[in-house]
């Protein structure tokens, strides 16, 4: 009884086994959760007043479909400044998440059969968002030998007349790997030279490491008309239940991504826009943005020394985001297998490296947005765990 677009949408696998750590956890189960996509730094606290202000003020209704004038004009100065994407507030749509951006940008660009550029491993709602436009996934494979690095031949090899759009995401969820400014430029030049729009999504900007750079690919020359950026407040700010992210386009797909919004989800809630603009203008929010990257960082340093530990697992220090992606294949092809035998067995929850694409197969994402001693005693008890580990099948 299902309509047909649905019957392909898998669940979710990060939710899932947050879902399942959940569950044991009320049964009593230690459970040491590495599978957390979100920081576990509480919303800071100016930014929770400014949301408590806007309520006792009556600031609870409706609000225009693309978000309110002060955040949108925000925004726009944030791109330009920052980003060096040259844009005004009328690019810009305000979202109840990044999530809703990411998905009505494809929803208004893709047409049946069109091909969806996306390189794997990739975040796991890429995929069904491209099916759910009906448009057809192209996979351009990276690995742990390149720390996961897109190039501009890579993408090159799998571009065919059909080719509509490009997803990038750096820093990028799962491998924490980090563009650079040149390669950035050399995929800005290709898709330019392709008439190749790009989505790129640029949630995990601020949380870097290494002195790396966060570079935007709308920022070069002739780019700002073929990219869409998304990004949003969960991550840097802490606001993941919040629900707040926001898209910058040219004007065409804007208006497009407006009358979605608009027949959907209509807009963002009220006062967490005003959260949201205390969040983006307010001097406090980069001195707690500082203090958690910093906290990150020393997890960063620590969860790989300790995966290295283990015998015959291989993981790169990751320069951006929060998350490890590690190399179980000596142990365990099958990820789904070995994640499920590590949380029933050991009580450590990791996400299967196969939820993002068949490059993951045989790794675990794991998530440093923990303490560290959780980090410590949770991969303590892979470690152990794995000793007694049947070897592959």
């Amino acid at each position: 009884m299902l309509a047909e677009r649905i019957k392909a949408v898998k669940p979710s696998a990060t939710l899932e086994i947050t879902a399942k750590a959940k569950v044991l956890r009320g049964q009593g189960r230690d459970i040491i959760g590495f599978g957390a996509g979100e920081p576990d730094f509480d919303t800071p606290e100016h930014i929770k007043k400014a949301a408590y202000r806007a309520i006792d003020e009556g600031f609870v209704y409706y609000t225009p479909t693309v978000g309110i004038p002060e955040l949108r004009e925000a925004i726009a100065e944030k791109l330009n400044v920052e980003n060096k994407i040259q844009c005004s507030a009328e690019n810009i749509i305000v979202t109840p998440g990044a999530k809703q951006a990411l998905y009505e940008a494809i929803m208004v660009l893709v047409n049946p059969g069109e091909e969806v550029l996306i390189p794997s491993p990739y975040w796991v709602s890429y995929l069904p968002m491209v099916q759910l436009a009906s448009g057809k996934p192209v996979f351009v494979p990276t690995g742990i030998d390149g720390e996961f690095k897109l190039s501009a031949e890579q993408i090159l090899e799998r571009i065919t007349d059909k080719t509509k759009l490009l997803i990038l995401n750096s820093p990028c969820n799962p491998t924490g790997a980090v563009l650079g400014r040149e390669d950035i430029k050399a995929i800005a030049d290709m898709c330019r030279d392709k008439s190749i729009h790009v989505i790129s999504d640029e949630i995990y900007e601020y949380i870097i490491y290494n002195g790396k750079e966060h570079v935007s690919i709308g920022s070069f020359p002739d780019m700002e008309d073929l990219t869409i950026t998304i990004n949003g407040f969960s991550k840097a700010y802490s606001m993941t239940g919040w629900r707040l992210g926001y898209a910058s386009a040219r004007e065409d797909i804007l208006k497009a991504m407006q009358r979605l919004q608009a027949h959907s989800v209509s807009h963002p809630t009220s006062f967490v826009q005003k959260a949201g603009f205390v969040a983006l203008t307010s001097p406090e929010s980069k001195a707690q943005i500082e203090k958690m990257v910093r906290a990150f960082d020393e997890r960063r340093k620590i969860i790989t020394e300790r995966l290295r530990e283990i015998p015959e697992v291989k993981c790169s220090k990751p320069d951006g985001a929060f998350y490890v992606f590690a190399n179980f294949s000596a142990y365990e092809e099958d990820s789904f297998r070995l994640a499920e035998y590590l949380l029933e067995k050991v009580g450590v929850a990791c996400v299967p490296g196969e939820a993002f694409g068949e490059e993951g197969r045989g790794y675990l994402r794991l998530s440093y947005a923990l303490s560290m001693e959780k980090i410590n005693e949770g991969v303590e008890r892979i470690k152990r765990s794995l000793k007694n580990y049947e070897v592959k099948r």
